[in-house]
């Protein structure tokens, strides 16, 4: 009798990783790149984005791309993220996100949205640089701070709220905009 035909294997985006609390860095010289259309949802990723995030080309192109979004990351970020691209504004921020295999990598992110001959906003462009580990202890306590707000929060809309609160909070204390803190927390090796 032959035996049974093999099953086929679930994508590994049938579920989330789990964080395993390895970090991946990538060479500050490289730089992550992808594109996506007007929902988030991934066209294109380069070979670093690939390689970094430990997942084939087929489990991201088609995917949002808060597939790679670590639980880590505070809701208020994206939130500001997309609200910016959405009017038609580039952004950077510090990301933290999560490869297939559960390692974490952190990223300096240049999310800016594409526009047709018209003027309409198409889809969205992200180039993602290396960020110096003194950058990456400085936004982790940043976010730590953010994240637990969200968290005693409670659902989505009123985390975000919280985290809004506790980022401008921040950011009135430290006598800094949102893009001034961004800047000033760019390292030398990634300015070069």
């Amino acid at each position: 009798m032959p035996s049974p035909a093999p099953q086929p294997q679930a994508s590994r985006r049938t579920h989330r990783p789990t964080p395993s609390g390895a970090e991946r860095s990538f060479d500050p010289e490289e730089i992550i790149v992808s594109k996506t259309d007007v929902r988030g949802v991934i066209t294109y990723a380069n070979d670093v984005f690939l390689r970094v995030s430990a997942y084939d080309e087929a489990d991201l192109v088609g995917k949002p791309h808060n597939v790679v979004r670590h639980p880590s990351m505070p809701r208020v970020v994206f939130a500001l993220l997309w609200e910016r691209i959405q009017a038609g504004s580039e952004v950077f921020a510090y990301v933290l996100n999560l490869a297939a295999d559960g390692a974490h990598y952190w990223v300096f992110a240049h999310i800016t949205p594409t526009f047709d001959a018209h003027g309409t906003i198409i889809g969205h462009h992200s180039n993602r640089r290396w960020v110096p580990p003194e950058t990456r202890r400085q936004v982790a306590t940043l976010y730590a701070t953010l994240l637990a707000a969200e968290r005693a929060a409670g659902g989505t809309h009123a985390a975000v709220a919280a985290g809004q609160r506790a980022l401008d909070a921040y950011l009135v204390d430290a006598g800094v905009s949102y893009d001034d803190l961004v800047w000033s927390l760019v390292g030398d090796d990634v300015a070069h």
